[in-house]
């Protein structure tokens, strides 16, 4: 099967699951005027961060292969990140977090292959490659934080989500692509922002999923590192914001010690954060992971992680003592008074394994209805089955041939013949199955003769519940793709035009075939006919000055008054004269 993706010694590993969220990379759609957002983005960001930015981010710029002047090509970028046990691979903007964090995992970034426009040139909402690949690149060149990011999206992947995530992120997902898209219209745009209002305002108990994003946000994302009198930048949503890398350094932005209640804070992906956490090192980030991830179903298990998943409504995962794995969506659970699960009930194709690996016999086709399997001891007998030997087995009549009833101490009974048992490779029994078999709780009846062989997992208590299956094998199609597409700008011819402007620019720089004449050519045009364009007026400056042409004194009075005129020029077209003159004088 053909991939979207270069297959190197990292990308190889990628379960085959997550294949469908890549995509190619569409390098020829990125305008020439894209080109020169990524560099004046790029050029912005070296100068001004490399004050206030993590050590690690000048120089995991050029570990990483990420150049100021051009857009990144994934396959050039993969050779160079293959260094350092790392590859990138290019998707449809947001994807669902749990494939997210799964990426990670496998030390894969995920980048968004769309690029922002001009007009979204401080910040965009919606994951582009400048957020993607400018800012989170560069900080795994940090061996700590590289770590931090595979552990987090390997615990990350393992959240239990709530059955609104799902909708809360496919309703993120539109409203970034509405923003980013020219051709939407304002009330499009204002509808999906009200529903994007109305979920994070009833979203109800945070899921794992919510806390383990939030965390991934006051991270990965925004955060900052160092001490809360004195922080340093190293989240990706400020290293590619030109516009709230510096915002986020005032002290009008709140700047708290990172700990585990971070968890509990929300966001707003629409608005600048109103509060940042700092840690002190990257080691810590990794601290509080864990203890985070201690009070997860995954470390827990119990009555809660089995709600949780229940409530999820998606495909889920339960671990039993003896290391039985049981994966399906799970509809119901029986508690003792004692707030123990004591039986379990799963509905549609459900797959069991051990160790990560489906038991051979007990995928979804043969377990196509559901599942469900009693949890705990037999009553009135102190060895749990889990640790009968075959001559207890044979004792209390659990044994191949014969009838036998098991009353359980949640009273659970199961009445029937026994057929076999199977056990693992260290001789612990996992599964007994049996025919003509009966299970009941109370008056309810759980399990009939007449739906077939029954098969009974072993366990005395859940030690685990998680998110997605225990062999992705087991499963065919995991993870949804949205079925919202990243728009297709249509532009106009007069764009098509300033676009060519651009790209004669670009290949006069590049070619080094500057003149004063190209210069001032060019430059008339984009008075005559694109007057509201700052950008290329710019980049012709810059030429101008390098060369010290005489039209260098025309362009920046054009400058000054497209600033006066429009204040959403005002600041962008300062900070790219103060660079240049800060250029100049040195």
């Amino acid at each position: 099967m053909k991939t979207n993706f270069e297959l190197n010694e990292v990308t190889k590993k990628l379960p085959k699951h997550l294949h469908k969220f890549v995509v190619k990379q569409p390098y020829d759609e990125y305008t020439a005027q894209n080109q020169a957002v990524w560099r004046y983005v790029m050029k912005m960001n070296v100068d001004y961060l490399s004050k206030v930015a993590h050590e690690s981010y000048i120089e995991g710029l050029q570990k990483t292969g990420i150049s100021i002047d051009t857009i990144p090509r994934m396959e050039g970028m993969n050779r160079i990140l293959k260094e350092i046990g790392w590859a990138a691979v290019s998707v449809d903007g947001f994807i669902p977090p749990n494939a997210f964090m799964e990426f990670q995992a496998y030390n894969v970034l995920v980048i968004a292959s769309d690029m922002r426009t001009i007009d979204h040139i401080k910040y965009t909402p919606a994951p582009d490659i400048i957020h993607e690949a400018a800012g989170h690149a560069p900080i795994i060149a940090n061996p700590e934080y590289a770590e931090y990011l595979r552990r987090f999206g390997e615990i990350g992947a393992k959240a239990i989500s709530s059955a609104r995530d799902y909708e809360m992120y496919e309703a993120i997902r539109l409203l970034s692509i509405l923003k980013e898209n020219p051709n939407a219209s304002q009330k499009e745009i204002q509808e999906a922002q009200e529903k994007v209002e109305w979920l994070q305002n009833n979203m109800g108990e945070l899921s794992e999923m919510a806390q383990i994003r939030n965390l991934h946000w006051w991270t990965v994302e925004y955060g900052l590192i160092g001490t809360v009198e004195n922080p340093k930048i190293y989240g990706a949503g400020l290293l590619s914001s030109i516009g709230e890398s510096k915002w986020c350094m005032q002290d009008a932005v709140k700047k708290l010690p990172y700990t585990l209640e971070a968890s509990n804070v929300s966001f707003d992906i629409t608005k600048p954060q109103p509060q940042l956490f700092v840690t002190p090192d990257f080691a810590h980030l990794s601290l509080v992971l864990e203890q985070y991830a201690n009070t997860m179903g995954i470390r827990k298990g119990g009555l809660t992680g089995v709600k949780k998943l229940i409530d999820s409504k998606n495909l889920g995962t339960i671990e039993l003592s003896t290391g039985v794995q049981i994966s399906g969506v799970f509809s119901n659970v029986i508690a003792d008074k004692n707030n123990k699960p004591i039986y379990i009930q799963t509905t549609g194709g459900t797959a069991l394994a051990n160790r990560d690996k489906e038991l051979i016999g007990h995928g979804t086709a043969y377990h196509a209805e559901g599942y469900g399997s009693p949890i705990g001891k037999l009553k009135g007998i102190n060895i749990p089955i889990e640790n009968m030997s075959p001559r207890d087995l044979e004792a209390y009549g659990i044994y191949e041939g014969k009838n036998v009833v098991l009353e359980f101490e949640g009273g659970i009974k199961v009445e029937g013949e026994v057929i076999t048992g199977t056990r693992d490779l260290r001789g612990r029994i996992q599964l007994i199955s049996f025919k003509n078999c009966t299970v009941t709780h109370n008056e309810m009846v759980l399990f009939h003769p007449d739906w077939g062989i029954y098969d009974m997992a072993v366990g005395v208590e859940v030690i685990s519940a998680y998110a997605g299956p225990a062999d992705a094998n087991s499963f065919e199609d995991i993870g949804k793709v949205s079925e919202t597409k990243t728009h297709k700008i249509d532009y106009s011819d007069t764009d098509k035009e300033l676009y060519k402007l651009y790209t004669e620019v670009r290949e006069i720089r590049e070619k080094n075939e500057v003149s004063e004449d190209k210069v001032t050519l060019v430059f008339n045009r984009v008075k005559t006919s694109f007057n509201n364009d700052w950008l290329l007026a710019l980049e012709l400056y810059e030429l101008a000055v390098i060369n010290d042409y005489e039209i260098k004194n025309e362009i920046k009075i054009y400058l000054e008054g497209l600033q006066a005129s429009n204040k959403d020029f005002e600041s962008l077209i300062d900070s790219g004269l103060s660079l240049l003159n800060d250029k100049q004088a040195v």
